[in-house]
């Protein structure tokens, strides 16, 4: 099995180290504007729980037949934090064995949780802003209110935007960077060891 080039090796323990700050910032937000809220209302998904203006965003949610934001919602939040540790270890024994299957292994990971992770909040979302109470205060016929996965929607007088917060950029750019190095180990590094 090929080594890994040094540098590549230091950068797979930096990301792995990076990620440990995922359990201490956000990862993702939705932010609400509207004529009533110029000032914006905001949510922060952090791996554990939910802040921001959850109880005026719930409160507006129950006119239009939403149930209210609480934490029994997500099952996840009661595991990411050991999906995480379990990344994080899988970059360091990646930078440990210095071989080119473990940073595959690596990014795969990475990506795979990503993936995962959008999958899961695109089908928490699709459940939320479909599944109305049928006596709510507010009934629009044939209207969802299922929030964007990632950009911006209008929802009735509200525009949301739902997107990565510095803890899914975080991810974002790691992937990325491992995605190079595994491409400059191909056809850089290789040649220059040949």
């Amino acid at each position: 099995m090929k080594k890994i080039h040094p540098t590549t090796r230091i950068v797979i323990l930096i990301s792995a180290l990076a990620m440990i700050s995922a359990f201490y910032i956000p990862l993702w937000q939705i932010l609400m504007w509207a004529p009533q809220y110029p000032e914006g209302l905001e949510m922060k998904i952090w791996i554990d729980n939910i802040t921001g203006d959850v109880k005026i965003i719930s409160a507006l949610n129950h006119y239009i037949g939403m149930r209210p934001i609480e934490l029994s919602m997500f099952p996840e939040f009661s595991y990411m934090k050991y999906i995480l540790a379990g990344i994080v270890a899988i970059g360091l024994l990646a930078a440990g064995f210095n071989r080119m299957a473990g940073l595959l292994v690596y990014i795969l990971v990475i990506v795979g949780a990503g993936v995962a992770a959008l999958l899961d909040f695109y089908m928490w979302g699709y459940n939320y802003g479909h599944n109305l109470d049928p006596n709510a205060p507010i009934v629009v016929p044939g209207m969802a209110y299922q929030p964007p996965l990632i950009g911006y929607k209008q929802l009735l007088n509200f525009t949301a935007y739902s997107g990565p917060d510095a803890g899914g950029w975080l991810f974002f750019i790691i992937a990325l960077v491992l995605i190079a190095f595994l491409l400059l180990e191909w056809f850089k590094f290789s040649k220059s060891k040949a």
